[in-house]
């Protein structure tokens, strides 16, 4: 279905602001977790506002003429959130991009939706500042992207998510009214908590432009490290146990052995071909207190080999595992990673999802490789499939699925970063039960009556775009 945009020709917008050409709305029609896929719709228009104001009169113009309107910005999403699933108009938020204001003394910063993480970084860095929860993708999405799927990354398991470093939003709602959600002071009990209902809703009940981030002091000690196993059971194990055990890290990430070897042909490395972790530990003072107790827990699970780094020889590491899902995208030109997995499981039960997505591969002969934020139960896993073999792709749908499958039973979420969007529809229900799904429901129809903002995201397919209720 194709909708009537001509009416945005008589919004107070500059003509570079809105866009009807093919090679701009065919541009918004994927995202990294899209391209190539018939989920996805081309929009019938392309806006770029500059402004709250420019967003509110889009929004109530488009909510009037009933014409769906889908955020979007860098178009790194993983599961198609931000790539419109019933046309109408592509919201583009990247040149909404500004430090509105900053109060190093306050350790806040204002900012538009469109900024880029590593920006806000740049912007504090001077002061000795910075933002931590920033996803390994901080350099090239968005601040809004983040906060839409409420992002989280390396550091998680020493700063937290996203929605832990958000103090006050600025959205605009379906209609074009705009609301301000919790307040710069660092913790409030006032009313209900609208900044944590928007974090994570994909753009589904308002359109973030403007939020204030909390900001965090520079470690004065930041140490790396590696560690290697003989066996994935080992390493994972002891992640488990150390994070368990309280150890002080900002980063303990596991490399599986299949995932080592697909970097060094890709990176040109020599990392070993076995099973790996990836350390940082950031403190004030007593780093190597830290560092040794991490080692002592390790050695309890047959580690082969400990070893702290020099600055250089990590950020090689450390670009290494950023980069890695390119190296899966190239290891085999035959095969393509299917849809990336980003299960999170509790900490206890990290070994167990991991030994199961291992099983799978190997029991469906399947290539499957593993790695992700142990530190805080999240695995990303992918199976590379012949898309020109029917009876394989099967196998990789099954495969992938039931790692999900596994990770809701074992008290985990279907994803713990990239969001629901297209891709995870199916699985809401069997994660929070068909009750609660109707309560997410009865909110979207508070915020968005007329069904506009985003739709077709997040609740399964079997759902009506306007009223969320089933055919």
């Amino acid at each position: 279905m194709t909708y009537d945009c001509s009416f945005l020709a008589d919004l107070p917008l500059e003509d570079d602001q809105r866009s009807f050409a093919k090679s701009r709305r065919e541009t918004h029609a994927a995202d990294w977790g899209t391209e190539d896929s018939t989920r996805a719709v081309v929009p019938d228009a392309v806006v770029y506002p500059h402004s709250t104001a420019d967003v509110s009169t889009v929004l109530a113009a488009a909510t009037e003429r009933g014409v769906p309107v889908t955020p979007y910005a860098a178009g790194t999403g993983l599961e198609g959130g931000a790539v419109p699933a019933a046309a109408g108009i592509s919201l583009d938020l990247t040149e909404m991009d500004r430090v509105v204001e900053y109060r190093p003394e306050d350790f806040q910063i204002d900012v538009e939706p469109g900024i880029l993480g590593s920006t806000v970084n740049e912007a504090a860095g001077d002061d000795g500042l910075f933002f931590p929860p920033l996803p390994s993708s901080g350099d090239i999405s968005t601040i809004g992207g983040m906060i839409a799927t409420d992002a989280s990354g390396m550091q998680t398991v020493k700063y937290g998510e996203i929605a832990d470093w958000i103090l006050r939003l600025e959205a605009v709602l379906a209609d074009g009214t705009v609301i301000e959600t919790g307040s710069r002071a660092v913790k409030t009990s006032s009313g209900y908590n609208l900044t944590d209902l928007l974090v994570g809703s994909e753009g589904t009940l308002g359109v973030i432009t403007e939020a204030t981030l909390e900001l965090a002091g520079r470690p004065a000690q930041v140490r790396g490290g590696r560690a290697i196993f003989g066996a994935l059971e080992d390493a994972t194990s002891a992640v488990s146990d150390a994070v368990r055990a309280g150890v002080d890290v900002a980063k303990i990430e596991v490399v599986d052995g299949l995932s080592a070897r697909m970097a060094n042909e890709y990176f040109g490395m020599d990392l070993p071909d076995a099973p790996m972790v990836f350390l940082e530990f950031h403190a004030d003072h007593g780093v190597g207190e830290e560092i040794e107790f991490c080692r002592t827990i390790f050695e309890e699970h047959d580690v082969l080999r400990f070893e702290t780094s020099r600055d250089d020889e990590m950020a090689d590491l450390w670009q290494a595992r950023r980069e890695l899902a390119y190296a899966v995208v190239s290891y085999d030109p035959d095969l393509e990673p299917i849809q990336p997995g980003d299960v999170t499981v509790p900490i206890s039960r990290y070994p167990e999802i991991v030994r199961t997505a291992k099983r799978l591969g190997a029991e469906h002969d399947l290539l499957v490789p593993c790695y992700g934020h142990a530190g805080d139960g999240n695995l990303h896993y992918t199976a590379l499939v012949d898309y020109d073999d029917p009876a394989h792709l099967e196998r990789c749908k099954e495969v992938y699925s039931r790692v999900v499958d596994r990770a809701i039973a074992l008290g985990g979420t279907a994803t713990g970063e990239h969001g629901i969007g297209l891709g995870k529809r199916d699985y809401l229900e069997d994660e929070h039960g068909s009750q609660a799904v109707d309560a997410m429901k009865a909110i979207k129809r508070t915020f968005d009556p007329d069904g506009i903002l985003n739709p077709g995201k997040i609740f399964p397919e079997h759902t009506d775009r306007t009223e969320g209720r089933s055919r």
